[in-house]
């Protein structure tokens, strides 16, 4: 049963309970039998119904156990046995949400009677009061255990080691610590199961700046005294994802993040696309600096094949419409090396960058005199012998991969069969950081030249994309209703994002590369949920996959 967030994030008010105790014969639950079975369904405070029975073992109830619980063997010997209880059992529970005070002994014992059965685990989500007893109510109790808590609180029900007694034990026991959960801002189921790992975390008293995060998709901010963004994300629940800082996420630099936050902003979206491109847009404006993904686009740089009479690649920092050919951008100089590496590997491009006039020569370059290289150095290269060199690395680049990387590959298999291993595994490094590039480049390219594309989203919310970039996007509010449309900060006067997007032929701006990265990502993994309203190109390529040569 796979709970979705609008199952975590429903009001506890609409959540239905199954508190379950089991009376049981002791040991391990691999070995162990149940002897007594307690259940009681609750919603919103009022009992829906009860469960109670006797279960036969199979096997005799150790004396100890008989003197804790007073149940006997004779008290089992005609009742029903654990296959015959079982179906009853889960029937009861249903989607209810299973609740038990050390839950976690209790399933683990429901679950080894389920498998021996040849059933299914359990697939309910779990609450464990003893989990939010040591939370809430540690520093009024010398113990957490059930007795305690009944006593000390002067619960209606007293436990008394019988499972329907314990049961109604800990549903009062449940009401009592949701209605104390209330102060840390607990309003929804998400928000119950989180609370125990949330106790001893040291910002805990912050908890109270997400009282106010919805359960939807968005973008969140984090905030210092000044109001500078400290921290910028996405969700698809923003109201569970921020509260996850609180319990789940252990990262070094969340607990400074917390200490340093004064303040949680958000911006709703219709949809996790326009989430992902808001994050993106608003950490390339505000660099926050606990950020570390998608600050670094200023840093990008592209491999270039120059347009001088003999072509070599060189690493740039700007990209021109020049004519030139262009790979990128990529992440850093040392993937464009590596990059640029693996194509020199692949073909005999020249690799000095002396002028190419005899005068200037002292003689052929080092590249050249081992025979790897057609550089202008060497008295043989003509400059037609040479542009059938450059064309292989334009066709390779542009539409036909396997050119550049099919040497690749059989060298590093022929290194491999001579057990150079070490410089297989150099050539495979290179082939791998080529196979990204031009994966990426080829993913960009033909979401740039689709043109203006609108889409909706599982009908209820769409987008329009101009060249691979959200312009717009809105939230169908109802069947047959208007699109609404929703402000978006498009931000089309920024400065890092000046210059014709709409010119495809040129190289794509370093700034929009995460952008157009993030919205190819959403249309790969969410294909089968979109409808293509309209679209001036396809958003797909029929050229077989580029191969991997990503180590195992």
């Amino acid at each position: 049963m796979q709970r979705s967030f609008d199952d975590l994030g429903t009001p506890l008010e609409q959540v239905t309970f199954c508190v379950i105790d089991l009376e049981t014969t002791g040991g391990s639950a691999a070995d162990g039998g149940i002897t007594e079975i307690g259940a009681v369904k609750v919603r919103a405070g009022e009992v829906l119904g009860t469960l109670q029975t006797f279960v036969n073992p199979g096997h005799p109830v150790p004396r100890q156990i008989s003197m804790l619980t007073g149940i006997t063997d004779s008290m089992v010997a005609t009742a029903p046995s654990t296959s015959a209880v079982l179906p009853h059992l889960l029937e009861f529970v249903g989607e209810a949400v299973v609740v038990g005070h050390n839950v976690r002994y209790d399933l683990g014992y429901l679950n080894a009677a389920l498998e021996r059965e040849g059933r299914d685990r359990l697939p309910n989500r779990s609450i464990d009061t003893l989990a939010l007893a040591r939370r809430l109510v540690r520093d009024e109790v010398r113990n957490c255990s059930l007795g305690t808590l009944a006593g000390t609180f002067r619960l209606d029900h007293r436990p008394s080691h019988r499972a329907l007694a314990d049961a109604l034990a800990t549903v009062d026991l449940l009401h009592l610590l949701i209605e104390r959960a209330a102060a840390f801002g607990v309003r929804g189921l998400d928000d119950l199961a989180a609370l125990p790992s949330m106790g001893a975390h040291p910002q805990a008293a912050k908890l109270r700046l997400t009282d106010n995060l919805p359960r939807s998709p968005g973008v969140y901010v984090f905030r210092d005294r000044r109001g500078e963004a400290l921290y910028v994300g996405k969700a698809t629940n923003l109201r569970s994802r921020v509260r996850s800082y609180f319990s789940t996420d252990d990262r070094r630099k969340v607990g400074q993040l917390l200490r340093e936050t004064e303040r949680i902003d958000h911006s709703l979206c219709p949809s996790p696309l326009e989430a992902a491109v808001l994050e993106v847009r608003l950490i390339h404006r505000w660099q926050p600096r606990f950020n570390r993904q998608a600050k670094d686009w200023q840093r990008y740089v592209y491999l270039k094949l120059t347009t001088e009479t003999f072509p070599r690649l060189s690493v740039v920092r700007v990209a021109k419409d020049d004519g030139a050919l262009y790979l990128g951008p990529l992440p850093s100089t040392r993937v464009a090396r590596l990059v640029a590496d693996a194509i020199e590997t692949a073909v005999p491009l020249r690799r000095c960058t002396a002028a190419p006039h005899r005068a200037t020569r002292t003689g052929p370059c080092a590249p050249a005199q081992l025979g790897v290289a057609h550089c202008p150095c060497a008295d043989d290269v003509t400059p037609d012998a040479y542009a059938a060199v450059t064309d292989l690395v334009r066709r390779g680049v542009t539409g036909n991969p396997e050119i550049l990387l099919a040497p690749l590959e059989a060298r590093m298999h022929s290194l491999a069969a001579m057990e150079r291993f070490e410089e297989a595994a150099d050539v495979r490094d290179r082939a791998a950081a080529l196979s990204r590039a031009l994966r990426r480049q080829h993913r960009l390219d033909v979401l740039r030249r689709s043109g203006r594309v609108v889409l909706e989203f599982d009908g209820r919310s769409g987008v329009e994309l101009m060249s691979g970039r959200l312009v717009r996007s809105w939230r169908i509010e109802a069947a047959g209703t208007t699109a609404v449309p929703l402000p978006i900060d498009l931000d089309p006067a920024s400065p890092e994002r000046s210059g014709d997007q709409t010119n495809t032929t040129a190289p794509l701006d370093r700034a929009l590369a995460d952008e157009l990265t993030c919205v190819a990502a959403w249309l790969d993994k969410e294909y089968r949920r979109i409808q293509v309203v309209s679209a001036d190109g396809p958003l797909t390529s029929d050229a077989p996959p580029i191969p991997t040569f990503e180590p195992a």
